[in-house]
């Protein structure tokens, strides 16, 4: 009777024990598909979660890491003091840089900032009918808003300004909306008086542009033979008008819509060197690009 009890006993702690393993197995392996469920929502959500919005916080060039730390302090010398830096790729004795139009090598929101470009090259430009990249982006400035040569693309300036336009461009999301990109207008439809423009220049632009157009030591020329040619984005009177309206005079701006728009529209009839293309704008499709595919 008593080794009965002991079966029994035992018996029982072996139905228990398949039991308690049957229990663990199935809830363990409940919390498990739950867990992958959740984990894979949580995926789900953050791919469709659009990329954060981009903050205008530029890093310094000083603070890039140690392995391109040189390139990048060369590439924001070159900015400021491109006459210095990139002299045979610029007319003589120029007064223009790259900071002409990009204050502070384009780490100011007080300009055309340069801040995220890095985030937002290839992008497709109608003057090559094409998408074109950041490279080919900076010898066009070269070439038509310096008034020089651009430089090569595997050359020491183009790398360097690239690296540093990379740079300053950190932690901005691949293709974000910039909120500090400038329009490409104003929108507004008073047609520019260029005799009120020269009114306005007098009074407002001649103290840092020099009476003539020519520049001083503080401001680079607007027109002549040391100016931007012909074929520069600030020959346009929609690009010059919302540059005056939106940072003219620096650091003060105080120009009405009206007034920009009428100065632009003076400066742009003022003579300066004509473009001389030195390689075609448009690139050759010899492979034919296919909608939807």
């Amino acid at each position: 009777m008593k080794n009965r009890g002991v079966y029994l006993g035992l018996a029982l702690a072996a139905i228990l024990l398949v039991f308690g393993v049957w229990v663990l197995s199935f809830f363990g392996s409940t919390l498990t598909i739950k867990r992958v469920a959740m984990d894979s929502e949580a995926a789900a959500k953050r791919v469709a979660v659009p990329a954060a919005q981009a903050l205008f916080n530029p890093p310094r060039p000083e603070d890039a890491p140690e392995s391109i730390r040189a390139e990048v302090m060369l590439g924001y010398k070159i900015m400021t003091e491109t006459s210095k830096y990139a002299g045979e790729y610029v007319s003589k004795d120029s007064k223009l840089s790259c900071s002409s139009c990009h204050f502070e090598g384009g780490r100011s929101m007080e300009s055309f900032s340069l801040v995220g470009v890095g985030a937002t090259y290839p992008r497709y430009r109608d003057r090559n009918e094409y998408t074109v990249d950041l490279g080919i982006r900076i010898q066009g400035c070269f070439d038509r808003s310096m008034n020089g040569t651009p430089p090569p693309l595997d050359g020491q300036i183009i790398q360097s300004l690239l690296v540093y336009l990379q740079w300053i461009s950190k932690d901005i999301p691949i293709y974000a909306k910039l909120p500090w990109a400038i329009p490409e207008s104003m929108d507004n439809p008073h047609k520019p008086d260029a005799a009120n423009g020269e009114k306005v220049y007098k009074d407002v632009c001649a103290r840092c542009h020099g009476p003539n157009g020519e520049g001083t030591d503080i401001a680079p020329p607007v027109w002549g033979d040391d100016s931007y040619n012909d074929g520069a984005g600030m020959h346009r009177v929609r690009t010059l008008s919302i540059f005056a309206w939106r940072f003219m005079p620096k650091n003060a701006p105080s120009l009405t819509q009206e007034e920009a728009l009428d100065v632009a529209g003076y400066i742009h009839e003022q003579p300066r060197p004509k473009f001389v293309p030195t390689h075609p704008d448009k690139i050759e499709r010899l492979i034919p690009l296919t909608e939807g595919k």
